[in-house]
């Protein structure tokens, strides 16, 4: 699902017009965004903890040269679902190994 097809569910279920669901949506993205990246931990339960994470400094090895390649530290945003959400996609989705046996996944029904 993309944006436009998020705001299209959320037009679907709510009495707004599709301009003010895009604009609800677009303020939750920025008001998520803006808090993270100020530092702070954005918790919405049963979904998820958006936050920033701080990754060290790492030397990396560049594929084809083996060239070392010195990465600087940096903080990246992280998402951390929620029990809720966990338990949702785990009741409504398995797994299964397709002919050339890797993993896939399937809606149970």
């Amino acid at each position: 699902m993309n944006k436009g097809e998020l705001v299209e569910e959320i037009y679907q279920s709510n009495d707004l017009t599709k301009s003010e669901c895009r604009e609800v949506l677009d303020s939750v993205i920025e008001s998520i965004t803006e808090t993270v990246a100020n530092g702070e931990k954005v918790r919405l339960v049963n979904f998820g903890t958006f936050e920033p994470s701080p990754r060290q400094e790492t030397i990396k090895r560049h594929p084809v040269t083996g060239e070392k390649i010195e990465v600087p530290a940096k903080v990246v945003p992280k998402f951390s679902s929620g029990k809720g959400f966990n338990e949702l996609v785990e009741e409504n989705l398995r797994t299964v190994r397709n002919g050339s046996g890797q993993l896939e996944v399937k809606q149970d029904g």
